[in-house]
């Protein structure tokens, strides 16, 4: 979808499709959650195959939704190709699982994740985006989107404890499993698509648990730590161990790649900001949020209603499905002002929600930003500008905001 919005125009809200897949892969969704978020905050849809679901757009709503778990609940299914079929894991893949369950299994993880347990890993991250960026200083077109998809595997497989032969075929699958409509990553219909990646992720999980089991591989990855991992006093069985494992290598390879190509188009677009952060290197923390914000590449989450719960001026019935939109909550004014305005030294920019809000805040997100910021860091000390050299094309997907091709040739800075 476009991240700069264009015009706003007038919206039908009565007619608004927020699952038409074109509005997000040639489309603009900005002025209709614009409209929303001032007149209609709290929105029914109806699909034609009878499925309904309730929409939230302002970042209060937003927060809270995804906050409140007793209120609305992970166990039902998180992501809305989910709606209308309950997720056959909840309450055991950490990402459908309510606290206290859920924080019994993050916990642990979630200790090896810390801004200061990563930080032994800057140096190796650093060197791997050096190579990274390396193809692009020829002068020749490279598609930053299409080779970004790797770049988290490059980054987190050895933290994950997967060896380099198997980092491309996970990336499709994790890609397959989040926009299981977009052409370069469909095999056959939506549902052939999400059933294939699922099963294939599931079982090299499996099969990855059981192999270290017999072998009694020691080793600090982190799919390897789920095996000490005892919620209630209990080890996880080889199946328990698959769907977070499974859980962990979507957090890992899916929102990254796009928060780069996204923020790089925004950088694009905008050269002043591009020379700005350039000028002062003390910048790019700041650029890194703003881009966080700009892309909110998990687009939204979905949660269930508990009981009857009155929100954003009506209520969700029990039950209800509600999707809280994060790219919009990321846009609403009063929090951000002159929200569609990118600006890397805007004030407040980190409170944006693209690692989600609550129980479910991203687990890995103190690497996500290390990450980021080094591969910023390293992109502008070796690029004067960069130009788009083809139309960038965008993810075919209302989950995951995100693009497939972002062609750009970049001219190397000289060396003083």
């Amino acid at each position: 979808m476009r991240l700069t919005p264009g015009p706003a125009r007038d919206v039908d809200l009565d007619g608004v499709d927020l699952f038409d897949l074109d509005l997000y892969a040639s489309g603009d969704p900005h002025p209709i959650w614009d409209v929303m978020r001032e007149r209609a905050p709290l929105h029914h849809q109806v699909l034609p195959d009878g499925r309904a679901f309730w929409s939230v757009t302002r970042y209060e709503d937003v927060r809270r939704v995804l906050s409140d778990h007793r209120a609305f609940t992970s166990e039902r299914g998180t992501v809305p190709t989910h709606l209308g079929t309950d997720d056959p894991a909840a309450g055991v893949l950490m990402t459908s699982t309510d606290p206290p369950r859920h924080t019994e299994v993050r916990r642990p993880l979630g200790s090896k994740l810390t801004a200061r347990a990563v930080q032994v890993w800057e140096d190796r991250i650093r060197a791997t985006v050096v190579r990274f960026l390396e193809p692009a200083l020829d002068g020749e077109v490279f598609d930053l989107a299409e080779q970004a998809l790797l770049l988290p595997a490059l980054v987190t497989g050895p933290l994950l404890g997967i060896p380099e032969k198997d980092w491309e075929e996970l990336v499709r699958l994790t890609a397959m499993v989040t926009a299981p409509s977009d052409p370069h990553f469909r095999l056959g219909s939506e549902a052939a698509t999400l059933a294939i990646s699922h099963h294939e992720l599931l079982t090299y999980v499996r099969d990855w648990a059981r192999t270290h089991r017999a072998a009694g591989v020691e080793d600090e990855s982190l799919l390897h730590h789920l095996t000490s991992v005892r919620p209630g006093g209990e080890p996880l069985s080889d199946e328990e161990i698959a769907l977070d494992g499974y859980s962990i290598l979507l957090g890992a390879n899916v929102t990254t790649p796009h928060t780069v190509s996204g923020t790089v188009g925004a950088l694009i677009e905008r050269p002043e900001q591009y020379r700005k952060a350039a000028a002062d290197p003390a910048l790019v923390p700041d650029l890194v949020e703003e881009g966080l914000r700009w892309t909110s590449a998990a687009c939204n989450f979905m949660r269930y209603a508990v009981d009857d719960v009155e929100i954003a001026g009506g209520t969700v019935p029990a039950g209800g499905a509600v999707v809280a939109w994060i790219g919009s909550g990321n846009r609403d004014a009063s929090v951000f002002p002159d929200p569609h305005v990118f600006d890397i030294t805007r004030a407040g920019a980190k409170r944006h929600g693209a690692f989600g809000f609550g129980p479910h805040f991203c687990i890995g997100a103190p690497l996500a930003r290390m990450t980021l910021r080094v591969f910023f860091e390293e992109l502008l000390a070796r690029f004067e500008s960069l130009e788009l050299a083809g139309e960038p094309q965008h993810l075919r997907s209302y989950f995951i905001a995100g693009m497939t091709h972002l062609p750009l040739v970049g001219e190397k800075r000289r060396t003083p």
